[in-house]
């Protein structure tokens, strides 16, 4: 009887450690997260997705548009969620700003940050993506996940599908990394 209370107030702790962890992670951004602070940390992302693999240059370069979210902040312990700001980008240049935002529910424990890049291949997937708030990638997106050390291996010669998401940089421990039921909305910022 002790043994089982004592397990739940542990869980109970673990549970609240984690969800302290995500808010206090998710307080930095806000209103305060300017376009020029997103902008800023988006080329760092985008610079380093370069260096890791290079490949991805040509793809970014005919990508009509590219949504660049710098940090996603994810935590779960049962119930799960995550959170990250960023731009999108067409022509290289800044035109709009979005959020990822997802929530779930199954054997998830841990807290995670990674990077998401998400390239527009076609005019069409780009129009159904700025047209839709709420939006989320579908079975026309490739989504590759990709860690430190091995190249992607792809080009813009190889990429048959009209959305090509990376997610990478991943830092942090849990287990069942998604962008699955993420959904993407436009912020005003």
């Amino acid at each position: 009887m002790l043994l089982r209370s004592l397990r739940k107030k542990t869980l109970a702790g673990t549970l609240l450690i984690l969800i302290t962890i995500f808010v206090q992670s998710c307080q930095g951004i806000d209103k305060s997260n300017s376009g020029s602070i997103i902008n800023r940390d988006a080329e760092l992302v985008l610079q380093t997705l370069f260096e890791i693999d290079p490949d991805t240059i040509s793809i970014y370069k005919n990508a009509p548009a590219t949504l660049i979210i710098p940090r996603i902040t994810k935590a779960g312990l049962v119930l799960g969620g995550s959170y990250g700001e960023g731009v999108l980008r067409i022509n290289e240049a800044p035109v709009d700003y979005y959020s990822l935002a997802s929530a779930s529910y199954g054997l998830q424990i841990g807290a995670q940050q990674y990077s998401n890049i998400i390239f527009f291949m076609t005019e069409e997937a780009l129009q159904k993506f700025r047209v839709k708030d709420g939006w989320e990638l579908g079975a026309d997106a490739e989504v590759v996940f990709k860690d430190k050390g091995y190249s992607i291996g792809v080009s813009s010669k190889t990429i048959s599908s009209p959305i090509y998401a990376v997610v990478f940089d991943q830092k942090g421990l849990l287990a069942g990394t998604s962008l699955v039921g993420a959904k993407f909305s436009r912020l005003i910022r």
